[in-house]
């Protein structure tokens, strides 16, 4: 069974949080814009000559279209909760039709009750003649003290006949400023619900890459032991109950290093080399005589980072099919060479010691292929591209040769 990590955030939000789950993100939306709205208006009331300018009428107007907004909010998570964007636009748009008759109607009312409790507010003509309005009476008092006064009709009544004009013309103004919420807020939506969904993504390719790496790092194992039982049962078999304790004791320390490095893990090369050789250390208690280990790594390379366990297979092979499958004494080497352009290259060669260096390449061997396929597989997997990954024979012997970068350690 493979362990797949888990992810922070694998559903949208709006399945995670119910209907209402970007409740916060258009509250702060709503607030936002009215009190942009407000700032708007009250510094044009203060900077121009409007007379029948009031602060306590803006803050109404303020106050009424946040409980709107939020009104159309819920009409829009209610009706088009998970439509796509088309539909979303269509309610919008729908539920601000009412929401700016409402508004026009409650800017209209507070405009009637301003005008009947406003101050008195004073006209004096050159002539001396000085008009006084108060709410609905005018006063008119002559130079020579005559006075007149006049009680008009309240002003819905004298405007009762433009009434709907009027009514008609708020709506449409209010209904641009509700729509121009609306556009705001769902491009807001429809941005987060991008970044999330790009969010999910990436961590779903992170998930499958770690579930693929884990998947080919555990192939190593059971290929190892079943090499390393054989290994034994041919020590035990021959009768060489010695040598097959000491390959016990250098197989348990084996594992227990090997099983618990984290298997998408990265190691430095120096850790890797010294895992290989209490390998090695098992196979030259089988082989004595026949497997010489020779191993050159630079210092300059020796913290480079490199997948946990990628020569294991390598090694496995050249001695399952090198030191194995002849009588002759096999020198296996492990050089590390730095390349330009930031990379590193592993060369595992399996010779037999002595051989002619212009004989005719050895065929290849007829494994299975599983141990270097998984090499290559978990190299292109880890690095892409940037890896290489190239085997085949040599005069006396068999080569492998990988170039990884050098220093990504965040890969």
């Amino acid at each position: 069974m493979i362990d797949v990590p888990a992810t922070s955030s694998v559903l949208p939000r709006a399945e995670k949080g119910g209907r209402f789950a970007d409740w916060r993100l258009a509250g702060q939306s709503i607030l936002g814009f009215w009190l942009f709205y407000l700032m708007t208006v009250v510094l044009r009331g203060l900077l121009g000559p409007e007379a029948a300018f009031d602060m306590r009428a803006r803050l109404v107007n303020g106050l009424c279209g946040i409980v709107l907004s939020v009104l159309v909010y819920g009409a829009m998570r209610l009706f088009a909760r998970d439509a796509n964007v088309r539909r979303t636009v269509l309610v919008g748009a729908a539920a601000a039709i009412p929401a700016a008759m409402i508004m026009a109607a409650v800017t209209l009312k507070m405009t009637a009750l301003l005008a009947s409790h406003s101050p008195p507010e004073t006209i004096t003509s050159q002539e001396g003649t000085a008009i006084v309005y108060r709410g609905n009476k005018v006063s008119i008092t002559q130079a020579n003290g005559n006075q007149l006064e006049v009680n008009l009709p309240p002003i819905e009544q004298m405007l009762r006949k433009d009434l709907p004009r009027i009514l008609a013309d708020a709506t449409v103004t209010w209904y641009f400023l509700f729509a121009t919420w609306v556009a705001l807020f769902i491009a807001i939506t429809e941005q987060n619900r991008k970044r999330d969904a790009e969010l999910r993504l990436v961590e779903a390719e992170a998930a499958a890459h770690s579930a693929h790496l884990r998947a080919l790092r555990y192939q190593v194992n059971p290929h190892f032991l079943f090499n390393t039982l054989n290994s034994l049962s041919s020590l035990v078999m021959t009768g060489r109950a010695s040598q097959a304790e000491d390959m016990l004791m250098a197989l348990s320390r084996f594992f227990r290093t090997s099983l618990s490095l984290d298997p998408s893990a990265d190691v430095s090369l120096a850790e890797e080399i010294a895992l290989q050789s209490q390998y090695l250390d098992i196979e030259r208690v089988r082989f004595p005589e026949r497997l010489v280990v020779e191993i050159d790594v630079p210092e300059t390379l020796a913290e480079a980072r490199v997948p946990a366990l990628i020569l294991q297979p390598i090694i496995e092979n050249a001695i399952k099919y090198g030191v194995s499958a002849t009588r002759d004494r096999v020198r296996l080497s492990i050089v590390a060479r730095p390349l330009d352009g930031g990379r590193m290259q592993l060369d595992v060669t399996n010779r037999v010691d002595g051989a002619d260096p212009g004989a005719v390449a050895a065929p290849a061997h007829q494994g299975t292929g599983v141990g270097l396929n998984n090499v290559c597989q978990r190299l292109d997997a880890h690095f892409g591209g940037a890896a290489d990954c190239r085997f085949g024979p040599i005069p006396g012997g068999y080569r492998v040769s990988i170039a990884v970068p050098i220093g990504e350690e965040d890969e």
